[in-house]
């Protein structure tokens, strides 16, 4: 990545890690459309240094702004997302647990958690869990979110039930 890219890359993660900071100690008003943009720019920010090959810096971005909104379902689920893909099967299925607890059908927290959990060969558990993302409310969500995903879960759901 050139030098400019990456000195633009931090500016924004620093200049995000600063509102942050700001929500918490009580100048931007929780739940307020500004706090709102907010962790939308968080969220976007971890996604583009996780693209980056910088999953920690986005994870770490993810973990500030959970600070700022801990029972957020979109932030929990994503702190997981990043975990899964840098390997922390463990880390990653609490955070998606926690984000599954508070919304029982978060397809993209399902998907975090049934792989997560099956790669930590929990296979009965993983079953479980896919199962609950291929059908009603989770289901409608992966379809109309995700709907490349869907043929990687039946996959996946198979290949468990094979086991």
């Amino acid at each position: 990545m050139p030098l400019q890219a990456q000195t633009e890359a931090r500016s924004t993660v620093s200049m995000i890690d600063a509102s942050i900071e700001e929500q918490c100690h009580g100048t931007i008003r929780p739940g307020s459309s500004e706090a709102r943009l907010l962790l939308a720019q968080a969220r976007n920010a971890a996604y583009a240094q996780a693209a980056q090959g910088r999953i920690g810096d986005g994870v770490a971005l993810l973990y500030n702004a959970l600070e700022m909104a801990p029972m957020s379902v979109d932030l929990l689920s994503d702190v997981g997302a990043l975990l899964l893909a840098a390997g922390q099967l463990s880390d990653a299925a609490l955070y998606a647990h926690r984000a599954v607890e508070l919304s029982p059908q978060h397809a993209p927290s399902l998907y975090t958690l049934g792989f997560a959990l099956s790669g930590l060969g929990e296979v009965k558990a993983a079953i479980e869990v896919l199962s609950i993302l291929n059908e009603g409310q989770a289901l409608e969500m992966l379809r109309r979110d995700s709907p490349e995903l869907m043929a990687i879960v039946d996959s996946e759901l198979l290949r468990l039930q094979a086991a």
